[in-house]
């Protein structure tokens, strides 16, 4: 695929089924630990369930790392710079190496005191920190991984790192039940085996992607020039990863505020929910294929100036995307309550769960405006864009729900219903934000370049 000059519409659709598939197996993944947590032990399962706002920083900063290594790189291919591409390269793994030394350090350092601060007991605390420790002792392992892959994905590769996430969901669904039950001469380590599983998995996902870069021409070009630490690629690769990983921290903060409003509605009201952002999960999906897959095309473009590829790249993810929103809010619409008692038998549960898809079904074709215009300003080196606008509708978005839900006393219907006006508000607001900068900034640079 030549991200430069082919049609633009067959490549998003080209990059982002990949994508798409690859994304769903990592969802999956999270799913399988999940069930087996709740095949040990209840204190299991709500100790893997409290350690996701410990484990979640290990996911922002892989994020982050994808983003810079990502937008960097395929800006060097858009502007055929090879001095470029093998420094940012090299530079994005020594940074990869850093913070993931940085985050290991948080990871288990932290973990007990967060732990205790959700009010958890002494045994949840004790299975928690026996998942924790094990995931932040490999942690270098999952931004490697990352690290590695950019360069993939910045020349438009979306489906060697699917083939390794098929492949690390297969292996964890045989290594789950083997070091948490015991195998043979395998003692059963318990919660400690769901850690032992993930890491050993993502071992194997280290070994495949390096090897598949290690076969990449580009590679072989590299020499002690480009393996020497240089300030300037370390700032750059900083400034571009650093906003989006702090930014994507918010989400554990939104969903705090969230949880803590429906809490007042009683445990099944909160379960309900939980269920309903499991959907929802699975239904934006194919959003963060279509994200990865404008990320790589957006950033050579930006590289080489071809700025009408640039938006007609991202008009055509956000037609895709609201099309693929609304065919899927009609769907979890109509069939909320099957989908929920998929889940739980409590029909109270079910209750909950149905009415909060019900409304969630209208908020669902605003949701890729956020994402995608994330995934625009990412790939433009503009991270610090995408950082406002998460701080706007994970943070400051929440807060303002949560006080106009008490200021009025609203229902757990009413109080959601607040969230999807916000967020259409929000969403509008951001689209019309993307369509001044590509008359205003865009527009001036390309009148710059090609007067």
């Amino acid at each position: 695929m030549n991200l430069l000059k082919d049609n633009v519409p067959k490549l998003v659709r080209k990059l982002s089924v990949p994508a798409m598939v690859g994304t769903l197996f990592q969802t999956l993944y999270n799913i399988v630990d999940t069930f087996f947590a709740g095949k040990i032990s209840p204190e299991a399962l709500s100790a893997l369930s409290k350690s996701f706002p410990i484990y979640f920083i290990i996911i922002a900063t892989s994020i982050g790392v994808t983003v810079a290594g990502t937008s960097l790189i395929g800006n060097s291919i858009g502007e055929n710079n090879n001095k470029k591409i093998l420094n940012y390269f090299s530079h994005i793994i020594y940074y990869g190496i850093l913070v993931s030394i940085f985050i290991t350090f948080l990871g288990l350092y932290f973990a007990e005191k967060v732990f205790f601060s959700m009010g958890s007991t002494e045994e949840v605390v004790t299975l928690g920190l026996e998942y924790t420790n094990i995931i932040y002792s490999g942690s270098i392992l999952f931004i490697l991984v990352v690290s590695l892959n950019s360069l993939l994905h910045a020349e438009g590769d979306t489906k060697t790192y699917r083939n390794v996430l098929i492949l690390s969901f297969l292996l964890n669904i045989l290594l789950n039940p083997v070091f948490i039950f015991g195998f043979l001469f395998i003692p059963a380590f318990g919660v400690k085996g769901i850690g032992i599983a993930t890491i050993i998995s993502q071992f194997f996902s280290f070994i495949i992607i390096l090897l598949k870069v290690l076969k990449n021409p580009r590679i072989l070009k590299i020499t002690n020039e480009f393996l020497t630490p240089k300030f300037l690629y370390f700032k750059n690769i900083f400034f571009q990863s650093m906003p989006i990983t702090i930014s994507i921290c918010g989400y554990a903060l939104a969903a705090a505020i969230i949880f803590t409003y429906v809490g007042q509605s009683g445990e099944y009201a909160v379960a309900g929910y939980g269920v309903g952002t499991r959907i929802e999960q699975v239904v934006l999906l194919p959003i963060l294929g279509i994200n990865t897959a404008i990320i790589s095309i957006i950033a050579q473009n930006y590289g080489a100036k071809n700025f009408d590829r640039i938006k007609q790249t991202y008009l055509t993810a956000i037609k895709y995307a609201f099309i693929i929103m609304i065919t899927s809010g009609i769907i979890v619409f109509i069939s909320a309550g099957i989908i929920t008692s998929i889940f739980s038998s409590d029909p109270e549960v079910i209750e909950y769960g149905k009415r909060y898809l019900k409304i969630s079904a209208f908020v669902l074709p605003a949701y890729p405006v956020f994402f995608l215009s994330n995934g625009f300003f990412m790939a433009l080196k503009k991270s610090e864009n995408a950082m406002f606008s998460n701080f706007f509708r994970n943070v400051l978005n929440p807060i303002v729900v949560f006080h106009i839900a008490k200021y009025i006393d609203a229902s757990f219907e009413t109080f959601f219903w607040i969230w999807v006006g916000i967020n259409w508000f929000f969403s509008i607001s951001y689209f019309l934000v993307v369509i001044y900068y590509f008359k205003v900034k865009l527009n001036k640079f390309s009148t710059v370049i090609h007067p």
